[in-house]
C-alpha cells in the first residue's frame, strides 16, 4: 500500500537522497500510521470492553499513543523539511532524531503504564470473558502491526532514518505484545486459566526493552556519533584518487551530522611542500567539488604541506614511526617536521590517541618524548594530542 501511495503523492518517488523525497515518505508514513493505529485502537477497545480484559484494553492504548506517536512523525518530518534560515543555518534535520526520541519516550511511558495495569489486576483479579469476536480482533491487530513493521522498517533503510527505525521497532513490539494478549485470552476461552495480569507484565516489560532500543537509536545522532564506516571509506577513496597529482595522506577528518541530507565534513589533506601551490590549490577545490556531489556533503580541505625531499626529516620520521608502531593500541601521528637551533632540536607532531586507550593523554605524550630523547638528548618533542573523530 506504501508503495502505491508513494507512487501516487510522492514526485521522484524513486530518488530517496532528495530531502523533499525524504520529507514526503516520513509525513505518508505518520499519516497512514494514524490512520491504522486509530483503527486498531477503536476495535481493541471494544473488545476490551466486551471480555473485561485489562491486558486487551490496555493494548488498545498502547496503539491510540502509537496514533499520537504517528503525529510526532509526521509533524517531525515537515519541521525537518524546513530551510535553513538566521536562527539554524544548518537546517532544521534534527528535529526528525527529535520526534524519533519522543516516539521513544510515549514507548517507554505506556510500557510503565501497562506495567502497573498489569499488577493491578494480579492483585485484583477479574475473569476474561473472551468471545470469537474477540480473538478475530486480536488477529486482525497482529497482522495490521506486522504490516506496519514492514512498512516502517523498509522506508527506514530507503531514506535511512532513525526516527522511522524507531516507529517500526514500536510496531514489532506491538506485535509481539498483541500476540501475549491472544494467547492469554485463548487460554482464557478453551482452558479457563486466568493469567491476564502475569501475561501484561510480561508485555510491559517487551515494550520497555523495545523503548529503550528505540531510545539509543535516537540519542546518538543528537549526542553526536562517529559517521559510518562505509562513509568515510568512501571518502578515502575520494581524496586517494588524487595521488598522481600531489595526494600524499588525509587525517583529522571530522562529520558533522545536522540531519538527515545535511552533512558537513572537514579533513586534513597532506601535499608536498614543494608542490605548486596553485595547482594543488585547484586539486583541493576539485575534491571538495566531488565530494559534494557524490556524498551530498559540504566539504572544507585544509591543505597541510608535507616535507618528503629532505633526508634527515625522513630519517627522524621513521625513527618516531617505529615509536608509534610499538606501543599498544591505534596510536598514529602526522604532521610532522623538525624546526632545529643552537641548542636543541625540536620534533614537531601531532599525535592521535584512541578515547579508550590504556594510557591518559598526559602518559601518552610524556612515554613518547621519554622514547625520543632516547634517540638523541638534543631532541625535544613538541607533541599535540589528536582524537579520531571518524
Amino acid at each position: 500500500m506504501i508503495s502505491c501511495l508513494a507512487k501516487l503523492f510522492i514526485k521522484d518517488y524513486k530518488n530517496t537522497s532528495d530531502v523533499k523525497v525524504r520529507q514526503s515518505y516520513g509525513m505518508l508514513c505518520g499519516a497512514v500510521g494514524i490512520l491504522l493505529n486509530s483503527f486498531l485502537f477503536l476495535v481493541k477497545f471494544i473488545a476490551g470492553q466486551l471480555s473485561h480484559s485489562i491486558a486487551i484494553t490496555a493494548d488498545a492504548f498502547n496503539n491510540l499513543s502509537d496514533a499520537g506517536s504517528s503525529v510526532i512523525t509526521l509533524v517531525g518530518f515537515k519541521m525537518a523539511g524546513q530551510k535553513p534560515d538566521s536562527q539554524h543555518p544548518f537546517g532544521h534535520g534534527r528535529i526528525e532524531y527529535i520526534s524519533g526520541l519522543l516516539v521513544s519516550v510515549i514507548i517507554l511511558f505506556m510500557g510503565g503504564e501497562l506495567l502497573q495495569s498489569s499488577v493491578d489486576k494480579i492483585l485484583h483479579p477479574e475473569a476474561v470473558d473472551a468471545n470469537p469476536l474477540v480473538l478475530l480482533i486480536l488477529v486482525l491487530s497482529v497482522c495490521v502491526k506486522l504490516y506496519m513493521f514492514l512498512y516502517n522498517r523498509s522506508v527506514s533503510k530507503k531514506i535511512d532514518s532513525a526516527a522511522m527505525l524507531a516507529t517500526a521497532k514500536d510496531s514489532i513490539s506491538d506485535s509481539v505484545s498483541t500476540l501475549v494478549v491472544l494467547a492469554t485470552t485463548l487460554l482464557a476461552y478453551f482452558e479457563g486459566i486466568q493469567i491476564d495480569g502475569w501475561c501484561g507484565i510480561l508485555v510491559a516489560l517487551f515494550v520497555l526493552w523495545t523503548g529503550i532500543g528505540a531510545m539509543k537509536d535516537t540519542v546518538g545522532p543528537l549526542l553526536g556519533q562517529p559517521p559510518e564506516p562505509e562513509f568515510v571509506k568512501r571518502i578515502e577513496e575520494i581524496i586517494m584518487e588524487y595521488r598522481e597529482q600531489g595526494v600524499l595522506g588525509i587525517h583529522d577528518l571530522v562529520v558533522h551530522n545536522y540531519g538527515p541530507g545535511r552533512v558537513m565534513l572537514s579533513v586534513h589533506v597532506e601535499v608536498p611542500s614543494t608542490g605548486d601551490i596553485l595547482v594543488l590549490h585547484d586539486m583541493i577545490d576539485l575534491i571538495e567539488h566531488r565530494l559534494a556531489g557524490e556524498l551530498g556533503c559540504s566539504a572544507v580541505i585544509h591543505m597541510d604541506p608535507v616535507c618528503v625531499d629532505d633526508e634527515e626529516t625522513n630519517r627522524v620520521k621513521k625513527q618516531v614511526a617505529d615509536i608509534v608502531a610499538g606501543m599498544e593500541g591505534d596510536v598514529k601521528f602526522h604532521d610532522f617536521r623538525i624546526v632545529s637551533g643552537p641548542t636543541h632540536t625540536n620534533l614537531i607532531f601531532d599525535v592521535v590517541i584512541p578515547f579508550d586507550y590504556v594510557m591518559s593523554d598526559e602518559e601518552t605524550v610524556a612515554y613518547i618524548r621519554e622514547r625520543i630523547r632516547k634517540l638523541d638528548e638534543n631532541y625535544f618533542a613538541v607533541i599535540e594530542v589528536d582524537k579520531a573523530y571518524a
